[in-house]
Order: structure tokens, then C-alpha cells, then sequence
């Protein structure tokens, strides 16, 4: 089995933060990578609870 010279699996050492809506860790993705700091909500789902909030503006 060939190694790549990439990503070897350590995923501890990947960043992560709090999702704003539901306050779990979420770990660096690579479809973030080039937007990691704006990313606010883990999923969707968070998202569209964000704004459906009373009185919380995202």
C-alpha cells in the first residue's frame, strides 16, 4: 500500500472551533480550506435554526 506524501490521517492535529448555534467542536474541513475563518455553523441545519432564532441576527 503506497503512502502519500498528503494528509496522513492524524486528525487531532487538524483545527477546529465552536459551531455559533449549537456551541459542538467542528473540525477543519478541506471544502473550508480556503474560507475557515468565516465559517460560522457546522451544518445546514444549523444555519437555517441560526436565522430562524428570535431576536439573533447571524
Amino acid at each position: 500500500m503506497a503512502v502519500s506524501a498528503g494528509f496522513r490521517g492524524n486528525k487531532a492535529a487538524l483545527p477546529s472551533k465552536p459551531c455559533q448555534h449549537c456551541k459542538r467542536p467542528m473540525s477543519w474541513r478541506k471544502a473550508w480550506a480556503k474560507n475557515w475563518d468565516e465559517v460560522k455553523y457546522c451544518s445546514e441545519r444549523c444555519r437555517g435554526e441560526a436565522r430562524r432564532a428570535p431576536g439573533v441576527r447571524p
